[in-house]
Protein backbone atom coordinates (compact mmCIF):
# COMPACT_ATOMS: atom_id res chain seq x y z
CA UNK A 1 0.00 0.00 0.00
CA UNK A 2 1.17 3.51 -1.08
CA UNK A 3 1.77 5.86 1.68
CA UNK A 4 2.54 9.70 1.89
CA UNK A 5 5.20 10.88 3.62
CA UNK A 6 4.86 13.90 5.98
CA UNK A 7 6.75 16.89 4.33
CA UNK A 8 7.48 20.49 5.86
CA UNK A 9 8.16 23.48 3.71
CA UNK A 10 11.92 22.42 2.08
CA UNK A 11 14.14 25.42 2.34
CA UNK A 12 16.63 23.35 0.03
CA UNK A 13 15.60 23.27 -3.19
CA UNK A 14 14.47 19.36 -4.34
CA UNK A 15 13.07 17.69 -7.36
CA UNK A 16 9.48 17.21 -8.14
CA UNK A 17 7.87 15.11 -10.19
CA UNK A 18 4.36 14.83 -11.92
CA UNK A 19 3.30 12.13 -14.30
CA UNK A 20 -0.17 10.95 -15.71
CA UNK A 21 -0.89 7.52 -17.86
CA UNK A 22 -0.97 8.26 -22.21
CA UNK A 23 -4.42 7.46 -23.52
CA UNK A 24 -5.94 6.40 -20.57
CA UNK A 25 -9.08 6.93 -21.75
CA UNK A 26 -9.36 4.47 -24.02
CA UNK A 27 -7.98 1.59 -21.89
CA UNK A 28 -10.07 -1.94 -22.40
CA UNK A 29 -10.21 -0.95 -18.21
CA UNK A 30 -9.89 1.81 -16.30
CA UNK A 31 -9.80 -0.04 -13.18
CA UNK A 32 -6.65 -2.51 -14.05
CA UNK A 33 -4.84 0.61 -15.94
CA UNK A 34 -5.26 2.25 -12.60
CA UNK A 35 -3.94 -0.59 -10.57
CA UNK A 36 -1.01 -1.06 -13.51
CA UNK A 37 0.05 2.24 -12.17
CA UNK A 38 -0.25 1.43 -8.59
CA UNK A 39 2.46 -1.68 -8.80
CA UNK A 40 4.50 0.50 -11.28
CA UNK A 41 4.76 3.73 -8.42
CA UNK A 42 5.42 0.96 -5.78
CA UNK A 43 8.37 -0.44 -8.00
CA UNK A 44 9.44 2.77 -8.46
CA UNK A 45 9.19 3.64 -4.31
CA UNK A 46 11.29 0.59 -3.61
CA UNK A 47 13.97 0.77 -6.35
CA UNK A 48 14.80 4.95 -6.03
CA UNK A 49 15.63 6.93 -2.93
CA UNK A 50 12.59 9.87 -2.44
CA UNK A 51 11.55 12.62 -0.21
CA UNK A 52 8.06 11.88 -0.79
CA UNK A 53 7.31 8.67 -2.56
CA UNK A 54 5.73 7.81 -5.74
CA UNK A 55 1.95 8.04 -5.51
CA UNK A 56 -1.59 8.05 -7.21
CA UNK A 57 -3.05 11.58 -7.27
CA UNK A 58 -6.12 12.60 -8.90
CA UNK A 59 -7.55 10.23 -11.92
CA UNK A 60 -4.25 9.01 -13.76
CA UNK A 61 -1.63 11.50 -12.10
CA UNK A 62 1.24 10.69 -9.97
CA UNK A 63 3.94 12.43 -8.35
CA UNK A 64 6.42 12.39 -5.97
CA UNK A 65 9.55 14.34 -4.85
CA UNK A 66 13.63 14.06 -4.82
CA UNK A 67 16.45 14.58 -3.58
CA UNK A 68 18.39 15.12 -7.02
CA UNK A 69 17.03 15.58 -10.69
CA UNK A 70 18.90 12.35 -11.71
CA UNK A 71 16.22 10.14 -8.96
CA UNK A 72 13.23 11.74 -10.69
CA UNK A 73 14.72 11.02 -13.91
CA UNK A 74 15.69 7.03 -12.90
CA UNK A 75 12.19 7.19 -10.79
CA UNK A 76 10.38 8.09 -14.76
CA UNK A 77 12.41 5.56 -16.40
CA UNK A 78 11.14 2.94 -13.94
CA UNK A 79 7.22 3.57 -14.25
CA UNK A 80 7.66 2.90 -17.52
CA UNK A 81 9.59 -0.11 -17.69
CA UNK A 82 7.13 -1.33 -14.89
CA UNK A 83 3.60 -0.62 -16.69
CA UNK A 84 2.51 -3.15 -19.07
CA UNK A 85 3.44 -2.87 -22.70
CA UNK A 86 0.21 -1.62 -24.18
CA UNK A 87 0.41 1.03 -21.39
CA UNK A 88 2.51 4.11 -20.91
CA UNK A 89 3.30 7.14 -18.54
CA UNK A 90 4.37 10.97 -19.47
CA UNK A 91 6.71 12.94 -16.75
CA UNK A 92 7.68 16.83 -15.61
CA UNK A 93 10.61 16.84 -13.79
CA UNK A 94 10.81 20.57 -11.75
CA UNK A 95 13.77 21.73 -8.93
CA UNK A 96 13.11 24.08 -6.95
CA UNK A 97 11.72 24.93 -3.17
CA UNK A 98 8.06 22.89 -1.90
CA UNK A 99 6.24 24.68 0.71
CA UNK A 100 3.40 22.39 2.10
CA UNK A 101 0.11 24.57 2.02
CA UNK A 102 -2.99 21.82 3.20
CA UNK A 103 -4.03 18.11 2.83
CA UNK A 104 -6.54 16.65 1.20
CA UNK A 105 -7.77 13.03 0.88
CA UNK A 106 -5.11 12.38 -2.30
CA UNK A 107 -1.90 13.52 0.49
CA UNK A 108 -0.70 16.60 0.88
CA UNK A 109 -1.48 19.58 -0.56
CA UNK A 110 1.88 21.80 -1.62
CA UNK A 111 2.91 24.38 -3.69
CA UNK A 112 6.16 26.38 -4.98
CA UNK A 113 8.60 26.78 -7.65
CA UNK A 114 9.28 22.79 -8.04
CA UNK A 115 6.17 22.01 -8.56
CA UNK A 116 5.27 24.96 -10.88
CA UNK A 117 8.47 23.61 -13.16
CA UNK A 118 7.63 20.15 -13.53
CA UNK A 119 3.59 21.47 -14.29
CA UNK A 120 5.16 23.57 -17.13
CA UNK A 121 7.82 20.22 -18.33
CA UNK A 122 4.85 17.61 -18.35
CA UNK A 123 2.76 20.99 -20.59
CA UNK A 124 6.56 20.96 -22.85
CA UNK A 125 6.29 17.05 -23.31
CA UNK A 126 1.93 17.25 -24.49
CA UNK A 127 3.56 19.94 -26.79
CA UNK A 128 6.40 18.29 -28.46
CA UNK A 129 4.07 14.94 -28.80
CA UNK A 130 3.11 15.67 -32.44
CA UNK A 131 6.88 16.07 -33.66
CA UNK A 132 8.22 13.34 -31.01
CA UNK A 133 6.08 11.02 -30.85
CA UNK A 134 8.36 8.83 -28.25
CA UNK A 135 9.04 11.98 -26.09
CA UNK A 136 7.70 11.50 -22.54
CA UNK A 137 9.66 12.74 -20.12
CA UNK A 138 10.96 16.47 -20.00
CA UNK A 139 12.89 18.38 -16.66
CA UNK A 140 12.21 22.39 -16.63
CA UNK A 141 15.24 24.06 -17.58
CA UNK A 142 16.63 21.10 -17.80
CA UNK A 143 19.68 21.75 -20.66
CA UNK A 144 21.81 19.19 -21.99
CA UNK A 145 20.01 16.58 -19.36
CA UNK A 146 16.75 16.80 -22.15
CA UNK A 147 18.99 15.87 -24.86
CA UNK A 148 19.74 12.81 -23.18
CA UNK A 149 15.70 12.14 -22.34
CA UNK A 150 14.62 12.70 -25.95
CA UNK A 151 17.29 9.84 -26.70
CA UNK A 152 16.51 7.68 -24.16
CA UNK A 153 12.36 8.03 -24.60
CA UNK A 154 13.19 7.37 -28.23
CA UNK A 155 14.14 4.18 -27.44
CA UNK A 156 12.18 3.17 -24.83
CA UNK A 157 9.32 4.00 -26.96
CA UNK A 158 10.47 1.55 -29.03
CA UNK A 159 10.49 -1.66 -26.14
CA UNK A 160 8.64 -4.35 -26.21
CA UNK A 161 7.61 -6.17 -23.06
CA UNK A 162 10.23 -8.14 -22.69
CA UNK A 163 13.30 -5.65 -23.23
CA UNK A 164 11.00 -3.60 -20.47
CA UNK A 165 11.87 -6.16 -18.10
CA UNK A 166 15.28 -6.68 -19.03
CA UNK A 167 16.27 -2.88 -18.44
CA UNK A 168 14.12 -3.10 -15.44
CA UNK A 169 15.98 -6.13 -14.15
CA UNK A 170 19.49 -4.47 -15.17
CA UNK A 171 18.27 -1.66 -12.54
CA UNK A 172 17.12 -3.77 -9.78
CA UNK A 173 20.91 -5.61 -9.99
CA UNK A 174 20.13 -8.91 -11.79
CA UNK A 175 22.63 -10.63 -13.72
CA UNK A 176 21.76 -11.48 -17.07
CA UNK A 177 22.06 -15.12 -16.46
CA UNK A 178 19.09 -14.57 -13.87
CA UNK A 179 17.08 -12.36 -16.42
CA UNK A 180 17.67 -15.03 -18.52
CA UNK A 181 16.25 -17.90 -16.38
CA UNK A 182 13.09 -15.67 -15.57
CA UNK A 183 12.53 -15.01 -19.74
CA UNK A 184 13.11 -18.74 -20.45
CA UNK A 185 15.92 -17.89 -22.89
CA UNK A 186 19.36 -18.18 -22.79
CA UNK A 187 21.83 -16.25 -21.46
CA UNK A 188 23.40 -14.96 -25.08
CA UNK A 189 19.55 -14.29 -25.78
CA UNK A 190 19.85 -11.72 -23.62
CA UNK A 191 22.73 -10.00 -24.45
CA UNK A 192 21.50 -10.04 -27.75
CA UNK A 193 18.82 -8.27 -27.01
CA UNK A 194 20.08 -5.83 -24.60
CA UNK A 195 22.68 -4.52 -27.17
CA UNK A 196 20.25 -4.62 -30.25
CA UNK A 197 17.96 -2.87 -28.54
CA UNK A 198 19.58 -0.11 -27.46
CA UNK A 199 19.00 -0.72 -23.69
CA UNK A 200 22.25 -0.96 -22.46
CA UNK A 201 22.75 2.81 -23.79
CA UNK A 202 19.95 4.07 -21.77
CA UNK A 203 21.55 2.57 -18.05
CA UNK A 204 25.07 3.38 -19.20
CA UNK A 205 23.27 6.97 -20.09
CA UNK A 206 21.62 7.37 -16.62
CA UNK A 207 25.01 6.65 -15.16
CA UNK A 208 26.53 9.23 -16.54
CA UNK A 209 23.68 11.99 -16.29
CA UNK A 210 24.04 10.89 -12.09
Amino acid sequence: MLHFVEMKASPSPCAALIGDLVASRSAVSRIGAQQSLIAALELARDLVPSIQAPAPTIGDEFQSTHETVAQAMLAALVVRLALPPEMDARVGIGFGTIEVVGRSEYGLTQDGPAWWNARDAIGEVEQRAGRQSGLRTWVHEGGTVNAYLMVRDHVVSGFDGRQRRLVLGLLQGRTQRELAEQEGISASAVSQSLRRSGALAVVEGLDEVR
